[in-house]
């Protein structure tokens, strides 16, 4: 049996974006209404899955560890509030130190975890505030909508539970 899937972007939809890279703990801070839009696409069946570019690591900015680390604390929020992220996917390389295929918009990260969660492409959205989201959604037949940077998404979720919902 095949899932559906919400493909979100970290930076700009899961926390908010400031221009710079977010690594640090103090620097992080929660989209508004994030919980509220992530519970309809639960209450809905739709497995959620953060797909990231983290050139930093790459230039050597922070490490894996800080990383993991933000992850870590994102994942914990989540189940506190009774959201499951079935995984976090996170590119490490920057295209000015290294040439890569999981880097968006190439779609690699999202080619596995299509095949881990047997995720239904047709079914499924992938949610970015970046050109590059969509056309890495839309390299594996995923429908990609773009939003505007630390925007609620109430009104996507509301669209999206709705247009599935007969």
């Amino acid at each position: 049996m095949l899932h559906k899937a919400i493909f979100l972007d970290r930076d700009g939809i899961i926390n908010k974006e400031r221009g710079a890279y977010t690594w640090q703990m103090n620097d992080f801070e929660f989209v508004d209404d994030l919980v509220k839009s992530l519970r309809k696409f639960i209450k809905h069946d739709y497995k959620l899955i953060i797909i990231s570019n983290q050139s930093g690591i790459g230039k050597g900015v922070y490490q894996f560890a800080d990383v993991e680390l933000l992850h870590a604390h994102i994942l914990r929020y989540m189940r506190i509030n009774g959201i499951e992220i079935a995984e976090i996917y996170y590119c490490p390389h920057h295209p000015d130190t290294s040439r890569c295929i999981c880097r968006k918009p190439d779609s690699q990260l999202l080619e596995k975890a299509i095949a881990r969660f047997q995720i239904d492409p047709a079914a499924s959205y992938f949610i970015g505030d970046r050109e590059r989201d969509v056309e890495a959604a839309r390299r594996v037949h995923v429908k990609g909508i773009l939003v505007a940077s630390n925007s609620s998404l109430l009104e996507v979720a509301d669209k999206i539970v709705h247009s599935h919902a007969n």
